[in-house]
């Protein structure tokens, strides 16, 4: 076996099929979000503006959130020192815990390093508390739910995306007295279209069904403290299981599930993804608690994010561009074809000092490769300007179609 030649040909695949993956090496520069520099190859550092990140709100940078995490390192030192159970839980951690119970109106929270890793662990330890548990998932979730639900072990449903009906037929199918869990989002992140929280809530009730949802891309931005599209819809009580991040509208790093006190118990006591893994620093933890709570009285900045995607997504369809809109925050823009893809981004980088991630298979089905562009409340009049023009000139120079998808 040729291990060497095995890898060269995996990655020279990728090459081929224009989806390999080159990161951008950038410096955010403090109070300036969202510009940021970028160290170019020739060995320059050339000024960009940054257009995909998810730091949807600019928290990364709020000074509330900066001087909480200085208190905090300066009181306790850098890292936790351990897993939760041996030695790495803090006054941090339970404040922030505390802060994710009432945000969503649950009674208890807990955190994991990643909400990737709260997903995988949550989704594939609930079978060991509840024999026999059929979960049925969204076609759409997230990779981080769909690993949690194949390494659980037992059995599981997919229905198509947002199909209450298809999802209707499979329960049906089912024993009555099977345990069944729901899993789906609030936000889908590439094509930003909502979940249809409320009937898939009601089938679950008339189902005997429990609930999971992931608000990754909605915590922070949506209702009326932040607490997502379940809070905004006043469905949050309804819901047994949210799923959140802290390293988007929060600025920080981190994810977290909150639910009822015996829940988070038992995922807590069975969870390897949980158990076994050093928790956050807790610097992270002062920092997002400072966060969730400054955006929990700041409803004006979820007001200028909104507006500033409505623009964005205004503008760019005034051009005949395709963009694909279900009224979220996030401003997806069809290529098509992933060598294409890439090239726009790349000449966005290289001539205009716009920094967007292509976003190709496996993120996206193959056809569908896309352009995604995160506007914030800081994303202004200038920095809009220079990336509707940079994108009708480069449209046309790469002989793509116009509105092919548009709405």
């Amino acid at each position: 076996m040729d291990y060497s030649a095995s890898i060269d040909a995996a990655l020279q695949r990728l090459h081929d099929e224009g989806r390999y993956r080159t990161f951008i090496d950038i410096e955010r520069k403090r109070g300036q979000f969202p510009h940021a520099t970028w160290s170019h190859p020739d060995g320059s550092e050339r000024p960009v503006t940054v257009w995909c990140g998810n730091d949807y709100l600019g928290m990364g940078q709020h000074p509330v959130v900066l001087n909480a995490m200085h208190e905090a390192i300066d009181a306790t030192g850098a890292g936790s020192g351990g897993t939760r159970n041996i030695s790495g839980t803090t006054v941090y951690h339970k404040q922030l815990e505390a802060s994710l119970a009432d945000l969503h109106g649950k009674e208890a929270a807990l955190l994991f390093t990643s909400a990737y890793i709260a997903n995988d662990a949550t989704l594939s330890t609930l079978p060991k508390i509840f024999p026999g548990l059929i979960i049925y998932s969204d076609a759409l979730n997230h990779a981080s739910m769909i690993e949690g639900v194949r390494r659980n072990g037992g059995a599981k449903r997919v229905f198509r995306h947002n199909d209450v009906a298809h999802l209707r037929e499979l329960l049906q199918a089912d024993d009555p007295a099977t345990p069944k869990l729901i899993a789906f989002e609030s936000v889908y992140s590439m094509d930003g279209d909502f979940g249809p929280i409320e009937e898939i809530i009601e089938l679950a009730e008339e189902f005997n069904a429990l609930t999971y949802i992931d608000e990754v891309h909605a915590v922070g931005m949506y209702g009326p403290r932040g607490g997502g599209v379940t809070e905004r819809d006043n469905l949050a009580h309804r819901i047994d299981i949210i799923n959140g991040t802290l390293a988007k509208a929060y600025g920080v790093m981190g994810g977290y599930i909150t639910a009822s006190e015996k829940m988070v118990d038992a995922v807590r006591s069975y969870a390897p993804g949980f158990i076994f893994t050093t928790s956050l620093a807790p610097a992270v933890a002062a920092g997002a608690t400072a966060s969730i709570e400054h955006l929990k009285v700041t409803p004006a900045l979820r007001e200028q994010h909104q507006t500033q995607a409505a623009i964005l997504k205004l503008r760019l369809k005034g051009l005949g561009l395709p963009i694909i809109d279900h009224g979220s925050h996030i401003v997806p823009v069809h290529v098509g074809n992933p060598v294409k893809c890439k090239m726009i981004s790349d000449m966005l980088l290289e001539d205009h000092g716009i920094y967007v991630q292509p976003i190709n298979f496996p993120t996206v089905p193959r056809g569908t490769e896309r352009l995604r562009f995160t506007p914030s409340p800081v994303h202004g009049p200038r920095e809009m300007d220079a990336l509707v023009t940079a994108m009708d000139g480069l449209w046309s120079h790469c002989a793509l179609n116009r509105a092919e998808l548009a709405g």
